[in-house]
């Protein structure tokens, strides 16, 4: 009796103990949130015969990319579906009207296998046309389904030679079916007409445009592409800078967008609270013929002109896009307030300028693109943050050269005191 007693109540603790374990697994299961949809990218490269001209690094434009591709395989992160297509790889003879059709996928989007992708760019050679249009129009075929953000990057040394499908109308056409597909486009050669061309294709799609001329570049910049598929979407926020502060939009926390013309100062206003840093970087694109010298420079003054903290950037026709920014820390409020409890907020003027210049043939309207970033985070927590005075990580090394010196000075000037007492002794 006893036994049976003891037999029951220890089923009935076992079953409590499970359907209490049942109870928390399920509501568990139901919590966890769906997986993100993967990224899908595909990088689209150009293996027409152009491609042997030696004039990057001394490689072959061929080679340089074929290693810039490796490089880039090698960081893939693990969430992003990545495809390669050619243009111009397989048909070697003069047939305009074949050859205008040689495109092809090498790698199928998907999953990553590594090797397998390497081994597919290894076999490339320059061969022939340059059907950039029917290869993003393949390429968006590719990208196909699913729910990700999808991606092209368009590696070319040269305008696309099989007229009359205008590449530049192909992207506006996948950019009307509203499927959110981007097209970046990166040019290994610095040409007036390539350069036309790739930036209408990539701004019919949201895209960017940039000219490379190394292997680091190239590398580089296709890595940033794909990584940026991975990451979450920022939209930017179209504003129009002013003539003056007082008349300057407020902007808050986020990515802007602009257009300044040549010799034209755009003003924009961040209020920023005591305790707070405000960061802001502005980076200007030259996305016309412009004379090879030029900088951007980013100020922060105070509503009466006062300059508060500025950076500057120059450059010397190596690159498409220049960049400055800035960091100014707001101290805590001590006693004042707006009167109504909450700190009273500074308002800083942004003022951007920038030395781009080209010859009176080049239009002036629209401005250049403007890319403007605006942060505000917590400020550092005491005076002792090095940024503030511009001393950077090696401040506490000059401090021990100072207290070295001081030393070394006093025993030396000790010393020879005492020598001379000596010797007036001896």
């Amino acid at each position: 009796m006893i036994t049976s007693k003891r037999l029951t109540t220890g089923v009935a603790i076992a079953l409590a103990t499970l359907a209490a374990g049942l109870g928390t697994a399920i509501p568990a299961a139901a919590d966890e949130a769906p997986a993100a949809p993967s990224p899908k990218v595909e990088l689209v490269l150009d293996v027409s015969g152009s491609m042997r001209t030696r004039d990057i690094d001394g490689q072959s434009r061929m080679a340089a990319a074929k290693q810039a591709f490796n490089d880039v395989l090698d960081a893939v992160p693990e969430q992003v579906q990545l495809g390669i297509r050619t243009l111009g790889a397989n048909y070697p003879g003069e047939d305009r009207k074949v050859g205008c059709k040689d495109t092809r996928q090498l790698y199928p989007v998907g999953p990553l296998d590594r090797t397998e992708a390497k081994t597919a760019v290894a076999t490339l050679a320059p061969t022939g046309f340059t059907p950039i249009g029917p290869a993003l129009l393949g390429a968006a075929d590719d990208l196909e389904g699913g729910e990700g953000s999808r991606r092209i990057v368009l590696i070319t040394d040269g305008e696309d030679t099989c007229g009359p499908l205008d590449p530049c109308e192909v992207a506006r056409e996948i950019a009307a079916r509203g499927t959110h597909l981007v097209v970046d486009t990166l040019g290994l050669v610095p040409n007036a007409k390539i350069r036309q061309q790739l930036t209408c294709i990539a701004e019919a799609t949201g895209g960017t445009y940039t000219a490379v001329q190394h292997k680091e570049e190239l590398s580089g910049r296709v890595k940033q592409l794909v990584d940026r598929a991975a990451e979450p979407t920022v939209t930017p926020v179209a504003t129009e800078g002013a003539k003056s502060c007082s008349a300057a939009p407020a902007l808050k926390p986020g990515l802007y967008t602009d257009r300044a013309e040549i010799a034209q100062h755009r003003w924009y206003r961040v209020d920023v609270l005591p305790g707070q840093e405000l960061r802001a970087s502005a980076s200007v694109a030259a996305d016309r013929a412009v004379d090879e010298d030029y900088g951007v420079l980013l100020r922060a003054v105070t509503v009466h002109g006062r300059e508060i903290v500025r950076g500057s950037e120059a450059g010397a026709g190596r690159t498409d896009v220049i960049s400055s920014g800035l960091r100014y820390p707001k101290a805590e409020a001590e006693d004042g307030d707006d009167g109504d409890g909450k700190p009273a907020a500074e308002t800083v003027c942004l003022q951007l300028a920038h030395s781009f210049s080209a010859p009176a043939s080049v239009k002036r309207s629209p401005g250049l693109p403007v890319e403007l970033t605006v942060d505000l985070v917590d400020g550092p927590d005491g005076a002792s943050d090095v940024a503030a005075f511009g001393l950077g990580r090696g401040w506490w090394l000059l401090g021990v050269l100072v207290l070295t010196g001081l030393v070394a000075g006093l025993l030396t000037g000790w010393l020879s005191r005492w020598r001379v007492a000596v010797w007036r002794t001896n």
